[in-house]
């Protein structure tokens, strides 16, 4: 039977990723360690030697840089790139800005965990007069505004990105297309679950790392025959475990 193989690949460290800040919609760029793992993660994906045709990307330019700079390791500037905004990071609403931390050590672990981790609780919301509202955003002016998130919980972003990859990402893996997704922490959970089967509980547990390729095997019906990770087991585990102790007061 044959196979398709699509590539995921979160962002680079970016700045607030560095800071142990929540980011969820601020256009936040990338650190220098970012930009080295976006090159690196193109390298790896050169030395497997893949070839791809289309690139799915957010509207933000921490996964906007992640995709130029692997793809110019990989020779690959010229493909189109489709910037999505149902593939951008969880809107974290009213928490955004705030350092993980100290919302940990004012609000409890076990809240900042709730609001972090789970399936369908999310954070206090923006006001939609706020500034930091999408909209008042210009990259959002083409979408309906009642379609912009004040705030989202994972289950709102597996709503929001499954039309994405059902109506867009998929025609282009049946016909034949080589794709890589160029996107967040919280959007790549939504698509992993919903590919993996992941249950509501089980998701919490799932943390992915910067800047490291996921290469999944789908068979004819889009559904995953494995994934692998393009790191060793020790690089992986260390950048995993950074992930999950962001919010440990």
């Amino acid at each position: 039977m044959p196979t398709t193989r699509l590539v995921l690949l979160r962002h680079g460290q970016s700045q607030w990723n560095l800071e142990n800040r929540f980011t969820g919609w601020v256009d936040v760029g990338l650190t220098a360690t970012g930009e080295a793992e976006a090159r690196e993660a193109g390298k790896r994906l050169k030395q497997e030697g893949f070839e791809f045709d289309l690139c799915f990307t957010s509207r933000m330019q921490r996964a906007i840089r992640t995709a130029h700079l692997a793809l110019e390791e990989l020779e690959q500037l010229w493909i189109p790139v489709e910037r999505h905004w149902r593939l951008n990071e969880r809107h974290y609403g009213a928490l955004q800005g705030l350092d993980k931390k100290q919302t940990a050590q004012r609000h409890g672990e076990a809240q900042t965990h709730l609001w972090r981790r789970s399936y369908d609780v999310p954070p206090p919301a923006l006001a939609t007069t706020d500034p930091q509202h999408p909209r008042a955003d210009r990259r959002y002016r083409d979408l309906p505004p009642d379609a912009l998130p004040a705030t989202e919980c994972l289950k709102d972003v597996v709503a929001r990105f499954l039309p994405c990859w059902q109506d867009t990402i998929v025609p282009s893996l049946r016909a034949g297309r080589q794709v890589i997704v160029v996107a967040h922490g919280n959007s790549l959970r939504a698509l992993m679950m919903h590919l993996d089967q992941i249950s509501e509980e089980e998701i919490a547990e799932l943390n992915i790392a910067t800047g490291i390729p996921i290469v999944y095997e789908l068979d004819g019906d889009m559904r995953p025959l494995g994934h692998r990770y393009l790191a060793d087991e020790k690089e992986l585990a260390a950048k995993v475990a950074a992930v999950a102790h962001q919010s440990k007061a």
